[in-house]
């Protein structure tokens, strides 16, 4: 046979350094040759031995030793994958090597050239030839393929234990601070691959009806928005209502409130962006046959969201909101509510639904409270009363007077509006004017002692709101 050229030791190299990977060891390979033919070959082993120093060369080394039955490999070449470490450099010179070949290059280990150079050392007795960058893409490519597969190895076992990990720029209210909630039973559910929450995670309920609709074709499924600084808590009263009746209900946590993530900064919090990831949070449960409920800024939003797909659309409960289209000055009501939020950023939320709803307890108020420990937490409710457009031009508005033309012209669901009577931002003037704006929305249901967090004496709006769409189907 023909002795062995430079590229096919170098292949049989390359056929242990696969033997390496395969076995989940880095894969390196090493072959020596002598007199044209391979006497040694040997791939990565340190984990499979337990050994620091079972490096394909050095085991090679080890093999054409006894083969040759002498620690000096006088006349031996030796191919390796990738550029030799200190280590094995220095086993190479005391084997007394006549030359060393490898293929990459190795820029934070190599000792042949890229760290160090040991082969050309005058100081050394001993000289070996070395070459390198033989089959070196092929090489090269066989490393980046097997650290980019233990890479994505690692990524999925992290989101094994933790599917959900907290971004370094964001906080999470601990769970603690939700347990035993009066009224609030039911079990947490987690997104965070949503392409515009980029790992931030978003807590929402999904409530199974408890009972068949009645004589529905298809079960309604209510799709409840809150406001600020509310969270999905706030719906509690309605929920079972609509449950109870047939109706599936799936109620978001927007980012910075209830139990989905907190971004630290003021400035993460923008109208479209919260707008975005309400749509793709749509879009991702596919909700079907939904009648949208909205309050605050669940309306703000939330009545931005059935133009761009009308199809999922089928009723609206709407309750003390509007749409900020920026064409009319804002309610002087707002415009106090939006001057105490800027003077005292810290306000007590507790207080707040205590003052406005008498009938509620010490312990529900304080739910309110739950997802927000400290100063650190509130970014969501420090931003949100400045976000509403206020001018034509003002981020969101643009997009609400587009929902205003939707609403106006192409609506043909059912509406029913609800009014807490006692609202001194968004109370009965302001929807008024809404209802106005609602093709086919009848007169309001007027909540005589209800205030802004109308929700809280929501019992009877839930009814009304199952008796009309269970018509309606």
């Amino acid at each position: 046979m023909p002795p062995l050229t430079d590229l096919q030791a170098m292949q049989q190299a390359l056929v242990q350094a696969q033997l390496a990977g395969a076995a989940g060891e880095v894969p390196v390979g090493a072959v020596v040759v002598k007199n044209g033919e391979i006497i040694a070959s040997a791939c990565n082993a340190p984990i499979a031995l337990n050994d620091p120093c079972a490096h394909a060369e050095i085991l090679a080394l080890r093999t054409a030793a006894k083969v040759l039955g002498n620690y000096r490999l006088d006349g031996c070449e030796l191919f390796v994958t990738l550029e030799p470490c200190a280590m094995c450099s220095g086993a190479m010179l005391q084997a007394r090597l006549q030359r060393v070949v490898f293929g990459a290059t190795e820029p934070k280990t190599g000792a042949a050239g890229s760290v160090l150079n040991l082969f050309a050392l005058p100081q050394l007795n001993h000289h070996t030839q070395v070459t390198g960058g033989v089959l070196a893409e092929e090489s090269a490519t066989l490393m980046a393929e097997f650290f980019q597969h233990k890479r994505a190895q690692k990524r999925m076992e992290r989101q094994e234990t933790n599917p959900h990990p907290l971004r370094d720029d964001a906080l999470r209210t601990p769970d603690a601070r939700f347990a035993d909630l009066p009224g609030y039973p039911w079990r947490p559910n987690y997104v965070s691959s949503l392409p515009s929450l980029n790992g931030l995670r978003l807590h929402y309920l999904d409530i199974a009806p408890e009972a068949p609709a009645n004589s529905s074709p298809a079960a309604i499924t209510y799709l409840c928005l809150h406001g600020n600084p509310a969270w999905s808590y706030l719906y509690r009263k309605m929920i079972p209502i609509f449950s109870q009746n047939g109706g599936r209900v799936v109620a978001p946590d927007l980012i910075g409130f209830g139990k989905s993530d907190k971004p630290k900064k003021d400035n993460a919090h923008r109208f479209e962006w919260h707008r975005q990831v309400l749509l793709e949070f749509i879009a991702h449960l596919d909700l079907r046959n939904v009648v949208l409920v909205v309050q605050d800024w669940g309306g703000l939003l939330g009545l931005t969201l059935p133009m761009v797909a009308p199809e999922r659309y089928r009723g609206l409960v709407v309750m003390n909101t509007t749409l900020a289209t920026g064409e009319t000055p804002l309610s002087p009501g707002f415009i106090g509510w939006r001057e105490m939020c800027a003077k005292n950023t810290e306000f007590d939320i507790a207080r707040l639904f205590a003052r406005g709803n008498p009938q509620m307890s010490a312990e529900e108020c304080a739910a309110y409270m739950a997802p927000f420990p400290d100063a650190g937490h509130r970014a969501a409710t420090r931003s949100f009363p400045a976000m509403v457009p206020e001018f034509a031009d003002s981020p969101g508005a643009a997009i609400s007077r587009e929902a205003q033309a939707f609403w106006s012209n192409s609506w043909s669901g059912q509406t029913l509006m609800a009014v807490g009577a006692q609202d001194p931002v968004l109370g009965f003037p302001v929807m008024q004017a809404l209802q106005q704006r609602i093709r086919g929305c009848t007169e309001p249901m007027v909540i005589a002692q209800g205030g802004h967090f109308v929700q809280e004496m929501g019992e009877p709006i839930a009814q009304a709101a199952v008796q009309l769409f269970s018509r309606s189907n």
